[in-house]
């Protein structure tokens, strides 16, 4: 079902925006040609950090988009929801996008959006990756974001996944409920949830992929599109990314009303840890980092953790188009 903006969240976002001058009509708007379809759908899923896809409902209106969707889609699903063309674009991690590409879905990964985003939390006692070594980890379900990357973590610093974490993977309970049940030894956390954890003081983070590399230098989540709707909307497909990026600059700037729109809009529940999240994630690095970068880098990884079989080549082949950004990269300066 489309979301429908109330006219306070309406009037806030245009302030916000028009701020910036975020709301003028796009110079190359002409260039670009007359959109070949004014619809687009994204997912609305719970969460902080993919944020720039739910604060730029108006900026796709200031792009000539009028039926825009924001369709209930669990995290997990969405690289199949957009392959199976149930979406058109979505924010989605880069570890999630890439097995899915392997696997032949049909997605077109456009362009990188943040860095940082998930935190490992453990008991007091752990005090870093290497330390995991026989103990319990929770996780949702196997090939789940938070398996992914904990594997690699601990890939990275010489322990064998397989062998050395006692993984717990229960679709129907949650690793944080367990975490902070005591019952697992560490447990992924991504926003709001670590901000939830350091509030109540449960634990502590012994990797913050913000600030700690390797992680910290690549982006985590990614705009993905289907791959036939880029192909046969290329106009509306540059300004989808537009106004994207442009959310995205928003995140940066206006972390406070951005987490206000984002409570109003059902997409997260806590203003302040919204606003605490949006305020620590770089959302402004987007022109720095290299999106080709990011997907060699996890898809290297992923290929030798058994993951993926394609090589990060065939990945990049396959599965990206870097056309888009490079433009918006130049038109939209700092």
């Amino acid at each position: 079902m489309p979301t429908t903006q109330t006219r306070r969240r309406f009037l806030a976002t245009a302030s916000l925006a028009s701020a910036g001058g975020l709301l003028r009509p796009p110079r190359a708007g002409a260039a670009d040609g007359a959109l070949e379809t004014t619809s687009v759908r994204f997912p609305k899923v719970l969460g902080v950090c993919v944020s720039p896809q739910f604060a730029a409902e108006e900026l796709l209106r200031a792009e000539g988009f009028t039926d825009i969707h924001y369709i209930e889609t669990e995290a997990a699903g969405v690289a199949g929801a957009i392959g199976h063309g149930k979406l058109d674009f979505g924010l989605n991690y880069a570890p999630l996008l890439i097995p899915a590409i392997d696997a032949g879905e049909s997605l077109t990964m456009l362009a990188g959006i943040h860095v940082g985003c998930f935190e490992l939390f453990a008991k007091e006692e752990i005090g870093n990756v290497a330390d995991l070594k026989g103990r319990s980890v929770g996780v949702q379900d196997w090939g789940s974001t938070a398996h992914v990357l904990v594997a690699l973590m601990a890939a990275h610093v010489g322990l064998d996944p397989a062998k050395d974490i006692r993984w717990t993977a229960d679709p129907k309970v949650r690793p944080i409920d367990q975490f902070i049940e005591g019952k697992i030894d560490a447990v992924l956390g991504f926003p709001p949830q670590p901000q939830d954890l350091r509030a109540r003081h449960i634990g502590h983070v012994i990797v913050d992929s913000t600030v700690a590399p390797p992680w910290s230098q690549y982006f985590c989540c990614m705009l993905v599109g289907n791959r036939e709707y880029v192909q046969r909307h290329p106009v509306a497909t540059k300004r989808a990314v537009r106004a994207i990026l442009k959310a995205t600059d928003l995140c940066a700037k206006e972390p406070t009303r951005v987490a206000r729109q984002i409570v109003d809009g059902g997409f997260t529940t806590r203003y302040d840890f919204a606003a605490q999240a949006l305020s620590e994630l770089p959302y402004d690095k987007w022109r720095e980092y290299d999106a080709e970068d990011t997907v060699r880098f996890y898809a290297l990884r992923m290929r030798e953790a058994g993951f993926i079989k394609s090589s990060p080549q065939k990945i990049i082949a396959d599965g990206t188009d870097w056309g888009f950004l490079d433009e918006l990269k130049r038109e939209l300066k700092a």
